[in-house]
């Protein structure tokens, strides 16, 4: 069985998202984060785990563990095909899936690290880092502006998925708003069934867009 190391309301919300969307089997194991990093099954600490000692990371059934959430999430995809969570591998669209889900790690995620307790992230970085977030999520923004359901068209993918983590700790931690599109979109996500399940089982009181 799959097993996902998680630490609640971490960007490994985003392969608990696509695991229970998959269909597949899995085991959740938390990690304390505020307590060593130790692992809540008593297996030890997320080190022993993963070394590069961070989340997300997932085990396989043969005892291998992958680490990097946009590299688990197109792993889990493809153990689903039916899910359509993310098109067949060698086409078009899979590359246009792998451009959205670059954008999304690393200027939506990465550009959110001054908002996350960083001792050198003074106010002055605060705010170039809101401004350029801001410039990106207006990118999103115009594209769901054609009528989309999802990121990519009409079928919820694994972007979206990581897009529920992107949009929360802009809203929790940046204090940023959502402009028209991009609110009624995250009320979207905050409708299906995974993320509700996932958002539960972590413990996170998240709020729909007004």
């Amino acid at each position: 069985m799959l097993k996902l190391y998680y630490a609640a309301g971490a960007c490994s919300l985003s392969p608990h998202i696509a695991l229970r969307e998959s269909g597949l089997p899995f085991e959740l194991v938390k990690v304390d984060w505020m307590n060593g990093r130790t692992l809540a099954n008593g297996e030890g600490v997320l080190a022993d785990v993963n070394t590069k000692d961070y989340v997300p990371a997932l085990r396989l059934d043969d005892d291998q563990v992958l680490s990097e959430g946009v590299a688990i999430v197109q792993y889990i995809a493809d153990r689903a095909p039916d899910t359509k969570l993310a098109p067949a591998n060698g086409t078009l669209a899979r590359v246009r899936l792998q451009e959205w889900l670059n954008f999304i790690s690393t200027e939506l995620h990465k550009g959110l690290g001054p908002f996350f307790g960083k001792s050198w992230a003074t106010a002055e970085v605060k705010a170039a880092a809101f401004e350029t977030l801001t410039k990106r999520l207006a990118h999103i923004e115009r594209t769901l502006a054609d009528g989309r359901t999802w990121l990519t068209g009409e079928d919820f993918t694994v972007a979206d998925g990581y897009l529920v983590y992107a949009l929360r700790s802009w809203q929790l931690f940046a204090k940023g708003e959502l402009t028209p599109n991009l609110a009624a979109y995250w009320n979207r996500l905050l409708e299906r069934p995974s993320v509700k399940a996932a958002l539960e089982a972590e413990g996170l009181v998240t709020k729909k867009a007004a």
